[in-house]
């Protein structure tokens, strides 16, 4: 299964969002929070983000999902093409998406085109 994680700012929103994509995508689903700094505070870690990865890959590639301004330059930090891959997606609607996508079995570019599709889903 294709690994996602989840790098906020925040390591509460980073956790609430994988725990409402795992409620949806079911528990299988190799999703895990990369939130804030090793202190507790705001911002994106480098460190936190690599361990994120390495507890979600399972062989099969990882999509990373970023909030904003720094979680995504940090998170480009670990691409690496065809294996670890930076989705810009919406942060709750892409995280779903991908989750959903990967607890059906598709592969990291079908995984990382169902994040990038929830861009353009509306509301209303």
């Amino acid at each position: 299964m294709v690994g996602v994680v989840l790098v906020s700012h925040s390591a509460g929103l980073a956790e609430e969002a994988v725990a409402l994509a795992r409620g949806i995508a079911g528990e299988r689903v190799p999703i895990v929070a990369a939130g804030g700094t090793e202190d507790g505070g705001l911002g994106a870690s480098v460190d936190l983000i690599e361990r994120a990865v390495r507890d979600a890959d399972q062989g099969d590639g990882v999509v990373l999902i970023p909030d904003l301004g720094s979680s995504v330059l940090t998170a480009r930090l670990l691409e690496v093409p065809g294996r670890i891959v930076l989705a810009d997606v919406p942060f709750v609607e892409g995280a779903v998406s991908a989750a959903v996508a990967s607890g059906g079995g598709l592969p990291l570019a079908g995984v990382l085109a169902a994040a990038e599709e929830a861009r353009g889903h509306r509301k209303l």
